[in-house]
């Protein structure tokens, strides 16, 4: 079976991370899926070294979505992005942390393409975020 697309979670809070992995765990359990959440002592925040781990776990040939939960989250993210030098990576901006990591594995352990993934989460998107 080809590579799936990765999912990578980051939140600035441990336990948020946590909840959306449980909920996709609960339906699948063979999709990339990595977590950068909180400090490195888990505390609320985001660390660049948690999501530049998250990134080495969960990108494969196929690439990896971001989902993250606020703004200093993604601009962390597109730091580990550069940081990392992979074209294959896409930050889902503007869409829910919890729906669209969901919808994004579930799309994934079908075997939808990077791109298949991505067009699907358009509807998702929140203008504020």
């Amino acid at each position: 079976m080809a590579e799936k697309v990765g999912i990578i979670i980051i939140s600035h809070s441990y336990q948020i991370g946590e909840g959306v992995k449980a909920l996709i765990d609960q339906v699948m359990d063979d999709v990339p899926l990595a977590l950068a959440c909180g400090t490195e002592d888990n505390e609320i925040g985001t660390s660049i070294e948690k999501i530049q781990t998250a990134i080495d776990q969960a990108t494969g040939a196929n690439g990896a979505i971001i989902f993250y939960d606020l703004g200093s989250a993604k601009m962390n993210a597109e730091i580990a992005i550069e940081l990392a030098g992979i074209s294959h990576l896409q930050i889902a901006a503007g869409v829910p942390i919890v729906e669209g990591a969901y919808v994004a594995a579930v799309e994934s352990n079908i075997g939808k393409s990077l791109e298949e993934i991505m067009t699907s989460l358009e509807k998702w998107k929140v203008e504020s975020m």
